[in-house]
């Protein structure tokens, strides 16, 4: 059993999350507890240069270090130099303490050059290089049951003695993000309804007539509609044929024509975020929205949505998801959702709407302080 480390004297605090945007999200919590618990603190996050928009203007972190993805490309003697640079850089700053929240090798590594007091990670279990283990200090054990990422991550601060209690999602939005976000929308005349109907693996994604059906219908019973993506090709086309398939006036594409902070703004202006698991589902909990969710071979119990107010999670009840696989059998398409029906997520979007927390979001946010924390939006 790991024995509580003295952090009496802690001044300096690295959290390695070397993962996809969502789950980077997802970390936010730790930095804030963090804070909390040393204030005065150095506390810097190390992550892929892609995903800082996650965690950018969180004001708990005072540095970021990346890992640029595109360094894969550059020929191998560059390739080291740059990694070299990167521990070079870890060693030099002397933390106290390194959290590994990922399974990952490289933060293994970091842990174990920073030659930090404290260092944490997860426990490997015989996996990855030889000797991982010993690169830590204290170890997180894995939880047989499924359990929220958010929870997991807050894993590695109850090893060392740290007990959370607030457990909120952080996403900032500066205003200048905002203004630049509600140009692409400036036309529209009334609340709409947000759909982001793709994910980076599109076998978590429904098939494209459910997905129509229901924005069908969602224009047709007088709903604006935004759609929206990031701004790979394979789902800029399928929200092309989603649209076409639609053909409603009050249907508007935004598939691919904003940055991350400029979808989280739009989310934030919306009245509701239909999702698959992808990230706009993580940032529509940071930000308190009304959401229903659609899971397929991934857990909602591991990566559903965090601590919201007024959300459906639809999914299939069948004894084989979670599978985690890319498609049945890996053929890249998941019964659990072509079999889905467009009127069960349509039944759950209007049980939504119906509660009354629906149209009092605002008010219960702001009446409920002591349990519910302000949201991190930067005023416009």
């Amino acid at each position: 059993m790991n024995a509580y480390p003295n952090l009496l004297n802690t001044q300096k605090i690295l959290v390695a999350k070397l993962r996809h945007h969502g789950d980077v999200l997802l970390s936010s919590p730790v930095f804030s507890e963090l804070r909390a618990h040393f204030p005065n603190a150095q506390i810097d996050a190390f992550i892929y240069q892609e995903t800082l928009p996650m965690l950018d203007g969180h004001p708990s972190i005072n540095n970021f270090l990346y890992v640029d993805k595109g360094w894969k490309k550059l020929f191998f003697i560059k390739r080291l130099f740059k990694e070299y640079l990167l521990l070079r850089r870890v060693k030099k700053e002397k933390y106290d303490v390194v959290i590994n929240l990922t399974e990952g090798d490289r933060g293994a590594i970091i842990a174990k050059v920073s030659k930090a007091s404290v260092r944490v990670g997860f426990d490997p279990e015989g996996r990855g290089m030889k000797g991982k283990k010993d690169c830590y200090t204290h170890i997180i054990k894995h939880c047989p049951k499924p359990r929220h990422t958010v929870e997991k991550n807050l894993d590695a601060l109850r090893v060392i003695g740290i007990f959370p209690k607030k457990k909120e999602l952080t996403f900032v939005i500066s205003a200048q993000e905002k203004k630049s976000a509600l140009q692409l929308i400036k036309h529209r005349k009334e609340e709409y309804i947000l759909v982001h109907p793709a994910s980076r693996w599109l076998f978590k994604a429904l098939p494209i007539p459910t997905i129509a059906a229901v924005i069908r219908k969602l224009c047709d019973d007088g709903n604006q509609v935004m759609m929206t993506s990031s701004p790979d090709a394979k789902e800029i086309t399928m929200l092309r044929e989603i649209e076409s398939k639609v053909n409603h006036s009050n249907l508007e594409n935004l598939g691919g024509k904003t940055t991350l902070k400029e979808l989280g703004a739009l989310i934030d202006e919306a009245k509701m975020v239909v999702t698959v698991d992808s990230v706009p589902l993580h940032i529509a909990s940071a930000l308190k929205k009304n959401m229903v969710c659609i899971f397929g071979p991934s857990c909602e119990k591991n990566w559903g949505p965090w601590n919201s107010l007024n959300t459906e999670i639809v999914t299939q009840g069948v004894s084989c998801r979670p599978c985690y696989q890319p498609g049945c059998g890996g053929s890249n398409k998941s019964d659990c959702l072509e079999s889905l029906s467009a009127q069960e997520i349509i039944d759950a979007i209007y049980r939504v709407k119906s509660s009354p927390k629906y149209e009092d979001l605002a008010s219960l946010l702001s009446s409920s302080s002591s349990s519910l924390p302000e949201i991190d939006v930067l005023p416009s």
